[in-house]
């Protein structure tokens, strides 16, 4: 079989490290603040994006593929390195265009052996089919094998986060400002979800407390079968972690479930003070 390199973005928030040690790599998104720009991740680590973020009168930070010339970059350098095929994993076309570059790279290497996956999800949900790609390429699975497998698990995934406000998905573009003024108005606190790549904000709780009972109650709803938890700067999340675990039923091995801070890619979408989960339930459930 061929040797399989697993490739992801950092919207799947993972450092380099972390990455490396997984078995897979990262290409950068790049996040600016002002007249300044950064790899995410390379450039600036998620703990430095929060400082940056959080600092009196800092800039709002925006975000932006990679591009195609960086994936190219990352596939040549794969390929260099003994893979004789790549399966590449990104944040989903609806939330952004780093796939498109992704694909843009594929057409300038079209003699090379190259499968892009939609995550349909970002953060933590990319880095879950990026962990089950390594360990599939481990096993001896065809590159193409992995990838189709890949693609039908996405619909098993969800992203649930609950938010102290909607103002910075309002600034990121991925919410109408109708939206995010009603929950001004009505100061609730929102849980969004991700399914299939599209962003909704299914409930709209009252206080903090209500909103944490009910993200644990629609994280738990179903059998999981992987859980990485997700946060921003939020200083329970051990005890979330907890709760969440205490509930969770599936085939799920609690010594796996992670704690993620969320970093550049995805953290000016969200903002502060969150508290979610990445999950991929049980197929069929």
């Amino acid at each position: 079989m061929p040797r399989v390199a697993v490739i992801t973005d950092s919207a799947a928030d993972l450092e380099p490290v972390e990455a490396a040690e997984a078995g897979f790599s990262v290409v950068p998104l790049i996040v600016t603040f002002g007249p300044d720009s950064y790899k995410a991740g390379v450039e600036m680590s998620a703990q430095a994006f929060w400082e940056r973020m959080t600092a009196p009168d800092a800039p709002f930070p925006t975000t932006a593929a990679s591009s195609p010339g960086d994936f190219r970059d990352a596939y040549e350098a794969a390929f260099a390195g003994g893979a004789e095929a790549i399966v590449s994993i990104h944040v989903a076309a609806t939330l952004s265009g780093t796939i498109k570059s992704a694909q843009i790279a594929r057409e300038m290497l079209a003699d090379r052996e190259i499968h892009i996956v939609d995550s349909q999800g970002a953060s933590r949900a990319q880095a879950i089919l990026a962990r089950m790609a390594v360990a599939m390429a481990a096993d001896g699975t065809a590159p193409a094998e992995i990838a189709e497998y890949l693609a039908r698990r996405a619909s098993d995934l969800r992203m649930y986060v609950a938010l102290e406000t909607l103002e910075y998905l309002k600034k990121g573009g991925r919410i109408s400002g109708t939206r995010a003024a009603i929950g001004t108005l009505l100061s609730v606190k929102p849980i969004i979800s991700v399914e299939a790549g599209v962003v909704d904000t299914p409930e709209r709780v009252r206080t903090r407390a209500k909103a944490r009972e009910r993200l644990i109650e629609m994280i738990t709803a179903r059998p999981i079968e992987r859980l990485e938890i997700l946060h921003t700067v939020t200083p329970d999340v051990e005890q979330f972690r907890d709760e969440v675990l205490a509930r969770a039923t599936g085939s799920l091995d609690p010594a796996t479930v992670s704690i993620a801070l969320v970093g550049a890619s995805v953290g000016p979408h969200i903002g502060p003070g969150c508290l979610g989960a990445a999950v991929l339930y049980e197929a069929g459930s």
